[in-house]
């Protein structure tokens, strides 16, 4: 006896949501894991021809290079974190005796320039002055009501420290992972696009990866044109310690904050120690070096990945405002695939039409 029709579709609801399940349960499952997996996939896209390149170098021997490329990807996350986490724990143990020192000299006059900043300068100057004149006891009494407030942002910030080690030791395992068996895990996603889609869907998964690559280009080689203009323009208005400040510029243009943070605490203490040229000459300087990431960024990325220059703008710059740094590639991964899914629909339904024979 044959089912009917009625007992297919049950079978077939039943198996849809069966699978829906154990998809998302899947997905709930590794929802903790899931930063560090989107960024040792990104990693490894983006480094993939220089671990060819090694092992190549090295006689062939994956293992070797694969464990080269992991220690160097330590590496580059385990320098910045311990600068931070560095200087994050000076503060901390320096901070005591920064405040008590500060809370006994008191204020002092404010400055020349502070009255000189549009619209808020004079109210800001006032206010210092007001809190000059109470003396110690004065400048007590308003800093009071913050220090809840910054030793609770230390501790957030103790915690992040943390949170971010933890994420970064997953991500470099999962990137010597990825870097041994690479090709397994790029033969399985292949596979399953093209059962998918077909040829679109394989050609779509190709495109989503040189859009990684353009990115990783574009965000790195951009961060460091970036911090070499910014470290010329700090060396050359006489700011101390240029080439840390440099390293910090290239670490914030990384995370994609930029150096603008840098430049402008560069420049307020320049003013604040009397070289007003000076202070002007960097702000200046730093005008167009901060709107450069606007420009040199779409166009290295755009030189890795056959897109339309308006979705590589649209999907760098939607991608980081919707998900943070990470964005940066889940955005033109995104336009990437439905690009090329929307102009393979789109041609595949509009073939021209067969000619008619002409008439005899």
């Amino acid at each position: 006896m044959q089912p009917g029709p009625s007992t297919d579709i049950t079978r077939v609801v039943l198996s849809v949501l069966v699978i829906g399940a154990l998809l998302v349960g899947s997905f709930w499952t590794l929802l903790p894991f899931l930063s560090g997996v989107i960024w040792a996939t990104t990693i490894v896209i983006a480094t993939w021809p220089a671990l060819l390149r090694l092992q190549g170098l090295t006689g062939g021997r994956r293992g070797l290079a694969a464990a080269i490329m992991t220690a160097l990807v330590l590496l580059a996350f385990i320098a910045p974190l311990g600068l931070a986490v560095n200087t994050l724990f000076q503060a901390a143990g320096d901070s005591p005796a920064v405040i008590s020192d500060f809370l006994q000299r008191g204020l002092g006059p404010p400055p020349a320039w502070l009255a000189k900043i549009p619209w808020y300068g004079d109210s800001l100057a006032a206010d210092w002055q007001a809190a000059a004149a109470g003396g110690p006891d004065a400048l007590k009494a308003l800093v009071q009501p913050y220090a809840g407030a910054a030793a609770a942002a230390a501790i957030a910030a103790t915690g992040g420290v943390g949170r971010t080690a933890i994420l970064v030791l997953l991500t470099v395992v999962l990137v010597g992972l990825l870097y041994a068996r690479g090709e397994t895990a790029a033969g399985g996603v292949l596979a399953c696009a093209r059962r998918l889609g077909g040829d679109p869907g394989e050609r779509a998964v190709r495109l989503a990866g040189q859009a990684i690559r353009g990115v990783a280009l574009g965000v790195v080689v951009t961060a460091l044109v970036q911090a070499l203009l910014a470290g010329i323009g700090l060396w050359i208005c006489g700011v101390p310690h240029a080439g840390v400040l440099t390293a910090i510029a290239f670490i914030l243009g990384i995370a994609q904050i930029g150096p603008l943070p840098v430049m402008a605490l560069a420049a307020i203490w320049l003013y604040w120690t009397g070289s007003t040229g000076w202070a002007i000459v960097l702000m200046i300087w730093s005008v167009p070096l901060v709107m450069l990431d606007n420009v040199l960024r779409p166009i290295l990325i755009r030189r890795g990945v056959e897109l339309p220059l308006l979705l590589v703008v649209a999907g760098v710059i939607g991608g980081l405002i919707g998900f943070g740094v990470v964005g940066l590639f889940i955005g033109p991964v995104v336009l990437a695939v439905t690009y090329t899914l929307a102009k393979e629909w789109v041609s595949g339904g509009h073939e021209p039409a067969p000619a008619s024979p002409r008439p005899t």
